[in-house]
């Protein structure tokens, strides 16, 4: 089924970022004495930073979710932070979808300065013609807010329209908004993204726009 528009996750999606991610909240986490294993740590994929920080809060006597997450984006951007790297094929796509002239949208759960430099490595921020991002909605993925925003701001109907996600609360947000959504195993394995029409290991060779997807659900 042939789609107008697409909208992207960037964490992860367009973006290998979870490396990153991975090492900064380790980071806060170890610095406050707590322990941190991979179960904690996937808590915090595919939503937004301080709600994903909000469920742990309690565990760090006298800290607030903004003096935490502010230590963790610190980590995040310090000069020992492992660097990010274009996920295979996102580059490429990108690029092939801005020149055909689909429209495009980000929707990360990321916040926007973060996200503008990370769309360097893809071909840039120029490329989309909209973003939402942590700072422009109410309630983070899994709720369907940013996908809605992403659509309206593209002025698609989402039933018209596929999300490209690596998470299951992203995957989970897409279809709430009702997009139909591909999935690339970038940072889960294909069984815990079993709610997408698509699953993919990464970007490589999308076959824009004859997905092999059925309608919205």
């Amino acid at each position: 089924m042939n789609s107008t528009a697409a909208l992207f996750d960037l964490d992860g999606t367009l973006v290998a970022t979870e490396h990153r991610s991975r090492a900064a909240w380790t980071r806060l986490f170890r610095a406050h004495g707590l322990p941190v294993d991979d179960t904690l740590l996937a808590t915090f994929v595919g939503r937004r930073g301080k709600e994903a920080l909000a469920d742990h809060v309690h565990r760090f006597p006298g800290g607030t979710v903004d003096e935490l997450f502010e230590e963790a984006v610190g980590y995040l951007t310090g000069p020992d932070s492992p660097a990010p790297y274009a996920v295979p094929g996102a580059e490429a796509l990108v690029k092939s979808l801005h020149a055909e002239g689909v429209p495009m949208a980000v929707v990360t759960s990321g916040l926007r300065d973060h996200a503008g430099e990370l769309l360097e490595l893809v071909g840039g921020a120029g490329l989309f013609a909209a973003f939402i991002t942590a700072e422009d909605v109410r309630r983070g993925k899994p709720d369907p807010e940013g996908f809605t925003a992403g659509c309206a701001a593209l002025g698609v109907a989402p039933a018209d329209a596929i999300a490209f996600e690596d998470a299951p609360a992203g995957i989970a947000a897409a279809r709430a908004a009702g997009l139909r959504c591909v999935a690339v195993t970038t940072t889960h394995p294909a069984d815990a993204l079993a709610g997408a029409d698509l699953v993919l290991p990464d970007l490589t060779g999308v076959a824009w726009p004859t997905l092999p997807l059925t309608s919205a659900r």
